[in-house]
């Protein structure tokens, strides 16, 4: 297909994402991206069978986000990340500063083993209710919230769905992934923490917190959730080192976990389904089959062909071309877009393990820079709405441009040498 020939679907697909992205008019993420669906097979521009197929593509992605998204909503429902919280504010013994470094600590453990959209979800407002109750005002803790959700999304494969959706079927062994991605993950946490601490230290030291505030108790449904996140955690773990994919495991463990607290306490599951944002299915479902619009129209083609070229003269400057120009492109169009694209690229080619590695972590940690740049943002924001706490994108840039380049860097340099 030429490139002129190609214009409409572009068009359609750019159309889509700016709708996702944007919310024009408030309307739900998922109906922008079924609307492109929509579009695109009604202007002959994709046929059912490449939609079909690309939806497809998405199984596993979609079985990982249910089983992560009901484990969430139950811990969330009986009070594990609310007691979590209080925990970081009671050991914080009065100093702002310990307090903002035990909020990211608990920020690293949820993102590590629930994914970052679980911390942008559930953890942001116990923090808020935590911090609120020791006296504090929540923002830098909110902050911490938020930035920590992307710098820790690659230290395992189900840290973040985005990883799920660059390798797909290509997901690297854990010892592999722990080999290529345990010290740029170091790097880019910590790098992340000293930049934000630093943005925030002057609101941190003019804060004055209570030294103890009230627990609340973890219920015995709490505790059980607790083990089964710690359980998913073995189970996921085990199936990335045995080269499993992770979507069914996770979901299994996810239904066998909400079954066991819902028949211990005698409480009916639809609450806890109904709590489930079940509209991120079709979103990303819809986001899957216009990438497959993109492959009919050659572009994905091109950019691999691009890529080889280029690898072939500098493997190590293909590396950091790709990984900061992926990190843009996550604050234009989302990095889940971003990272199916570039899932499709390294599907395409051969590529070396730096390239794929370096493109991964622009996925991933790019969007740090602003709150368009990933999923986890987006609901971190919205979140903070809930609560009446507005964050404007002009203020979240402000921060990001001053966190995200260090983190950046030094997680690039340490994958790429």
């Amino acid at each position: 297909m030429s490139p002129h020939e190609a214009i409409p679907s572009w068009s359609v697909v750019a159309l889509a994402t700016a709708g996702v992205i944007i919310r024009p008019f408030r309307v739900p993420e998922a109906v922008w991206a079924l609307a492109g669906v929509a579009a695109l097979l009604l202007m002959g521009l994709l046929p059912v069978d490449d939609v079909i197929k690309g939806a497809a593509r998405g199984i596993d992605v979609y079985l990982f986000l249910i089983g992560m998204m009901l484990i969430a909503e139950l811990a969330q429902r009986e009070g594990l990340f609310d007691y979590l919280a209080a925990f970081a504010v009671e050991h914080a013994r009065g100093s702002p500063h310990r307090l903002f470094l035990l909020i990211y600590a608990v920020g690293i453990l949820v993102t590590v083993f629930l994914s970052n959209d679980a911390t942008a979800i559930v953890l942001t407002p116990a923090v808020y209710a935590a911090t609120r109750a020791a006296g504090a005002k929540p923002l830098p803790y909110l902050f911490a919230c938020a930035f920590i959700a992307n710098a820790a999304s690659f230290v395992l494969p189900i840290s973040n769905p985005a990883n799920l959706v660059v390798f797909g079927e290509r997901m690297p062994h854990l010892a592999e992934w722990l080999r290529q991605f345990a010290l740029p993950s170091l790097a880019a946490i910590l790098a992340t923490y000293v930049v934000l601490h630093l943005t925030q230290r002057r609101a941190l030291r003019e804060e004055n917190i209570e030294t103890s505030v009230p627990t609340p108790h973890l219920s015995h449904g709490g505790k059980l959730a607790a083990i089964g996140i710690a359980a998913i955690g073995a189970v996921l773990v085990t199936a990335s080192a045995l080269d499993i994919q992770l979507g069914l495991p996770t979901l299994l463990c996810g239904l066998i976990t909400t079954a066991a607290v819902l028949a211990l306490s005698r409480q009916s599951p639809w609450p806890v389904l109904k709590g489930v944002s079940w509209s991120m299915i079709p979103l990303v479902a819809g986001l899957f089959v216009m990438v497959e619009a993109l492959v009919r129209t050659g572009a994905i083609g091109r950019l691999s062909a691009l890529l080889h070229d280029t690898v072939a003269q500098s493997p190590s400057r293909t590396a950091w071309a790709a990984g900061l120009i992926t990190s843009i492109a996550d604050n234009i169009a989302n990095n889940l877009p971003v990272g199916l694209v570039a899932g499709s690229v390294a599907a395409q080619n051969h590529l070396p393990s730096q390239v794929v590695g370096a493109m991964l972590i622009g996925v991933d940690l790019g969007p740090n820079f602003s709150v368009t740049g990933s999923l986890a943002t987006i609901l971190w924001l919205v979140a903070l709405r809930r609560q009446k706490i507005e964050v404007t994108a002009w203020r979240f840039l402000q921060i990001g441009a001053l966190v995200t380049p260090p983190a950046l860097i030094a997680a690039l340099a340490a994958v790429i040498w």
